[in-house]
């Protein structure tokens, strides 16, 4: 009987007209209006909605988030539930991966604030970034060191240190560094040891020009004072670098074979510059970026438990008859098993559409207050606009309007594929 029904269907059309339709109609409503909500401003709040360089920003960025987030999550989930069926621990593997959607988006934020920490000590980004290019340009041996002042070198403008006056061969040079920091120094204490002039080489000594306690001589080793191997040391004629040599365990190193001329030291920059310490990765150039990689963290495992559901009924007898045929792996993923998931990931990729269209705390709690106009959206403008100091809830219904709008459409295709499904 339809009145039976009716009264079935009551409660929940009574929920779904208090929680969805009265807010809508109420946000629209509001839209219209000033910020105190008494005058009528028609369609001005839209005009200047869209006239706010905040929400051109916040735009640009959904955009991002639109073309990056969904795709990037779809085929990392797609590769690993394909994966999955393939490992002896699949079931493992998948509750590893679909961990993080029990994680609060507050909790990721905090979790990913730690892991783009700027010092590599406490990020674990930087960390692994500094690690692979220590590997590949290793670390400079004295990182801030510069020479006395006055004395016999001056540092140059790109951070190389030059002598001040020119060696001839049977001369020996006396290189004494101070500001080396106490972790650059070598195990072991070896004291340097002034270089002997021999003929026909030009020599000298690098060594940290500093005795323990106070006093000393500068620029003559002390007792005590510590040699500084591995500093790189070039001899140079006519601003061509003619012979390079690198200090030995005692500080010491030595140019032989160089003919009659006038010589000038050098040390190179590499030898004192800053160690790389990674990326500002929470800085206006980057946030959007790794917000998006905590948002695919969290994700992938939603994406991997679907697409995985989806693979499970597809009939083996499809992919063994591609492999008879003499296809490969790739070619079976590619030309069977995608198109044979094409529904569900095509569900997948939409549910994620909506879902970043609507990304609000994961940028909220992530984003310092530094960068939070760089990675604002639209989701985050609104509460900024309405409740963050703006106080205009006029105009922040209007974002609420356009958010709404742009969502609609996503919803309807997933609506429609599910009735068409179900028939």
């Amino acid at each position: 009987m339809p009145w039976l029904a009716l009264a079935f269907l009551s409660p929940g059309l009574v929920m779904l007209a208090a929680l969805v339709v009265y807010p809508i109609g109420y946000t629209t409503w509001r839209s219209l209006r000033d910020a105190s909500g008494r005058s009528y401003l028609g369609l001005h709040n839209y005009v200047t909605m869209f006239r706010s360089d905040s929400t051109r920003t916040a735009i640009g960025n959904n955009v991002i988030w639109l073309l990056v987030a969904p795709t990037v999550v779809t085929a990392l989930g797609t590769v690993f539930a394909v994966v999955t069926e393939r490992v002896r621990w699949a079931t493992a593997f998948k509750l590893v991966l679909f961990m993080p959607m029990a994680i609060s988006f507050l909790a990721a934020g905090i979790i990913f604030s730690l892991v783009y920490a700027d010092n590599p000590d406490r990020g674990l980004a930087n960390a692994t970034v500094v690690a692979v290019h220590d590997v590949v340009s290793p670390a400079a041996a004295y990182p801030g060191a510069r020479p006395r002042d006055p004395g016999p070198f001056t540092q140059q403008a790109d951070g190389s240190l030059r002598s001040s006056r020119g060696y001839q061969p049977g001369e020996s040079a006396l290189v004494g560094l101070v500001g080396v920091r106490p972790t650059s120094l070598p195990a072991g204490r070896v004291p340097a040891v002034p270089t002997a002039a021999t003929p026909g080489t030009v020599g000298g000594t690098v060594w940290f020009d500093f005795v323990p306690g106070g006093g000393g001589v500068p620029g003559a080793i002390d007792p005590g004072e510590r040699a500084l191997p591995g500093v790189v040391v070039q001899a140079v004629r006519d601003g061509t670098v003619v012979a390079t040599a690198r200090t030995g365990d005692r500080g010491e190193f030595r140019f032989g074979g160089l003919p009659p001329a006038t010589y000038t030291l050098r040390l190179p920059a590499s030898n004192f510059t800053e160690p790389f310490a990674g990326f500002v990765w929470l800085g206006p150039t980057l946030v959007t970026w790794s917000i998006i990689g905590g948002y695919v963290w969290m994700w992938t495992g939603f994406a991997m438990v679907l697409i995985a559901a989806g693979l499970a009924a597809i009939p083996r007898e499809a992919l063994e008859a591609a492999r008879v045929d003499g296809g490969t792996e790739w070619q079976v993923f590619r030309r069977v098993t995608v198109p044979l998931l094409s529904p569900v990931l095509v569900v997948v990729l939409v549910t994620l559409m909506i879902n970043v269209l609507k990304v609000f705390d994961l940028v909220f709690i992530l984003a310092p207050q530094s960068s939070q106009d760089d990675a604002n959206v639209l989701a985050l403008e609104m509460w900024r606009v309405s409740f963050g100091g703006g106080q205009d809830q006029g105009l922040g219904s209007a974002l609420g309007v356009f958010l709404f709008l742009l969502v609609l459409p996503a919803m309807i295709f997933n609506v429609r594929r599910f009735h068409r499904g179900q028939r």
